[in-house]
């Protein structure tokens, strides 16, 4: 079964601050966050939110035995202030969101996420919107290599645009996969190199940083006093836009330097409780590979 990363540190931080709450898992997954968060506080409810209608349905599954304690809604965690309204829910007492691909999507080898399988090159998270194919295959070079350097942070992205241009159509992961691996060599001990390109497409199939710091702004705004957010993000992208987020509002100014007055609208509204990221444990890295890069931030509403 898909392991949830830094359990044991999201149930110990994302205690209700009032036993007959409502959490908000904002990227419910497959439900160990949600199963462990509802084992753990018994008189809490939980909305559990999720854009993958197949992901949605197996953690309904997994949490069928709370019954009416949990209320499921596929949409996206940028839509929360949405989801709420609809779902009657004025305050929460606590949300966690995990920003990363989930195993099982990784492992699905229809879905296109991962070079480890040839599949079409869909990546969506859902069945809606535009493919990776459909990137790869309409995009001019500039544009291409736009997302393969702002998303996967690619040092060659120009290099790897110009040969996936030159080789469309490009329909497979495999294919993709041996185009980038024929501009930039294999290093000892380094990730493969199709991973940073793979990322930037995933991200940008499914506009996965579009929203970020607005989402984490309106959670903010939705907790109760004393209710906690936890986000674990899992690529340095998220990761800066949450810390960013969290920052401003601890009040603390993120304007670019040199401006005149703060355009930010930094305000003290949380205090932030991770002054550096958690990471998971050793025994948690060897267990668990995908827990290697994840960071968790956690701040409390004043």
């Amino acid at each position: 079964m898909h392991e949830s990363v830094l359990l044991k540190e999201i149930v110990e931080f994302l205690r209700p601050n009032r036993e007959d709450g409502v959490l908000v898992d904002a990227t419910v997954g497959l439900g160990g966050h949600a199963e462990a968060l509802l084992d753990r506080y018994p008189a809490t409810e939980l909305l559990a939110i999720d854009r993958d209608p197949r992901a949605l349905k197996m953690a309904r599954e997994r949490l069928r035995k709370f019954g009416e304690r949990v209320t499921f809604v596929q949409g996206r965690y940028e839509k929360l202030i949405d989801i709420l309204k609809q779902s009657n829910i004025s305050a929460i007492s606590g949300l966690v969101a995990d920003l990363g691909v989930s195993s099982m999507q990784l492992d699905d080898a229809i879905r296109g996420f991962s070079f480890r399988f040839d599949a079409p090159l869909d990546m969506r998270m859902s069945s809606e919107g535009t493919t990776a194919a459909e990137l790869v295959n309409s995009l001019d070079e500039r544009s291409l290599a736009k997302i393969l350097r702002d998303y996967g942070e690619e040092p060659m992205a120009r290099r790897i645009a110009r040969a996936i241009v030159e080789a469309r159509p490009v329909e497979t992961t495999t294919q993709l996969a041996g185009i980038v691996r024929s501009v930039k060599k294999a290093k000892p001990h380094d990730i493969d190199p199709a991973t940073l390109t793979f990322q930037a497409l995933r991200i940008a199939t499914n506009e996965e940083l579009i929203g970020l710091d607005q989402f984490v702004t309106e959670a903010v705004e939705v907790l109760e006093s004393g209710a906690r957010i936890a986000v674990i993000a899992f690529h340095s992208l998220e990761d800066r836009i949450v810390k960013r987020a969290l920052r401003r509002l601890e009040g603390e100014c993120v304007c670019p330097p040199g401006l005149p007055v703060c355009r930010c609208g930094a305000k003290e509204t949380v205090k932030v409780l991770t002054a550096r990221p958690l990471t998971a444990l050793e025994s948690e890295k060897e267990k668990n590979p995908r827990s290697r890069s994840a960071k968790l931030r956690v701040a409390e509403k004043r």
